[in-house]
């Protein structure tokens, strides 16, 4: 007889893990809370979808255990996902840096074509449908599958079910904290930067020490810091935060500058220039907001001319300028979530628990995060997978 299957969630790997599942002739139930299926795929990559990279190293995630994710993406890498993909015509288009979008830029395609294909395929998919027994879930099929996701991104769907299901069976939960988020500053004069983005480099110190820099777009806001760069850092900078450590962030806003270069060509200027002021000479390096909060930091005038030694204060600012974060921005506004269910307790060559036959967690609700650039979702297309493999038997030759 077919084996019953019961997957809670239908995020990404819940859903390629029906799909699995389907292929190898279980019978299979999605349940999903939200009114459909995918809605953090419809959202991700700002409407495109970075939905893997070519380049997965066990390097490229975090957790109490990152080595966790080494049979995953062995099993189900960059290639085999590709295969599964175009199998129901989803072609990606991977860039040069390894991240892979689909070759239609829609994530609505991507979720659509999932749906689809699952659906086509027998799995029974309930929307709108809360799980709150898993026991009783348990007891109704042959395996059930966690995929629940994370605390991150509520109005997504993100929840705690997942750890609170876990506990029911004795299972650890790490604590969890926001990743891919947004950071907050101590400061009275960021938020009057709201609004700018340039170009700059990030560097994260934790108490007092360099712990990693990060090139990018940095978005000041009205309550502290967002961009690629700081979402970069931000994993690093929100677990030292539950550490209780000293969190401080070194912003770079010329990175092709060194300090003597930068105030040699203020000074220069405003020898050759006489008549222009500081902020006239910071505008040609720096956007007007900016310049306006380094004038303040500094405590000089706008009209102030400029002299070899405010040159140095100005270049030293410039490129070295320093704000303590106190918070981020939570887990509403977070891409993904660190902490969860602890893989020490997970069997990593089949996701099911070493605490319950049969059941299995997968995906993000467990203590795996990875870098911004497709490898969360990575992660949770590989998970699902030999979640699938496990309850069905499948060989990886069977990869369509």
């Amino acid at each position: 007889m077919s084996k019953r299957v019961a997957i809670v969630g239908g995020g990404a790997s819940g859903l390629l893990c029906s799909i699995e599942c389907a292929k190898g002739s279980c019978k299979v139930d999605v349940f999903e809370q939200n009114d459909k299926c995918a809605k953090k795929i419809l959202v991700s990559g700002n409407g495109r979808c970075n939905i893997t990279n070519k380049n997965l190293t066990t390097h490229d995630f975090f957790g109490e255990n990152p080595h966790f994710v080494k049979d995953a993406i062995e099993g189900f890498g960059y290639k085999e996902f590709t295969n599964f993909a175009s199998s129901f015509g989803l072609i990606l288009n991977t860039l040069d840096d390894g991240r892979a979008y689909p070759l239609s830029n829609e994530s609505k395609s991507v979720a659509s074509l999932l749906t689809t294909y699952a659906t086509n395929l027998g799995v029974k998919i309930h929307t709108n449908t809360k799980i709150k027994d898993i026991k009783a879930l348990l007891k109704n099929y042959d395996a059930v599958i966690v995929a629940t996701g994370s605390n991150a991104a509520e109005h997504l769907g993100g929840c705690e079910d997942g750890y609170e299901f876990a506990k029911e069976f004795g299972h650890k939960i790490v604590q969890t904290y926001p990743s891919l988020v947004q950071l907050h500053l101590t400061s009275t004069i960021a938020h009057k930067m709201s609004g700018v983005k340039t170009l700059g480099e990030v560097t994260l110190l934790v108490n007092n020490k360099k712990d990693i820099t990060i090139c990018g777009d940095i978005l000041f806001t009205n309550y502290g810091v967002s961009g690629f760069a700081i979402l970069d850092i931000s994993q690093r900078a929100s677990k030292a935060l539950l550490e209780f450590a000293k969190v401080d962030i070194s912003i770079n806003l010329l990175p092709s500058y060194n300090a003597q270069k930068l105030s040699t060509h203020i000074v220069n200027l405003s020898k050759s220039l006489p008549d222009l002021s500081v902020i006239e000479i910071l505008i040609g390096l720096i956007p007007l907001k900016i310049a306006q909060a380094i004038i303040q930091t500094l405590e000089i005038s706008q009209i102030t001319k400029i002299d070899t030694k405010l040159s140095k204060r100005v270049a030293n600012q410039i490129l070295n300028w320093r704000f303590e974060v106190s918070n981020t921005h939570g887990f509403r506004h977070a891409e993904v979530s660190g902490g969860g269910v602890d893989t020490s307790e997970i069997d990593p060559k089949t996701f099911q628990s070493l605490k319950q036959k049969n059941l299995y967690f997968c995906g993000e609700v467990l203590d795996i995060v990875g870098k911004r650039g497709g490898y969360n979702f990575a992660f949770a297309w590989a998970s699902g997978y030999l979640c699938a493999k496990d309850i069905t038997k499948l060989s990886s030759s069977k990869i369509s």
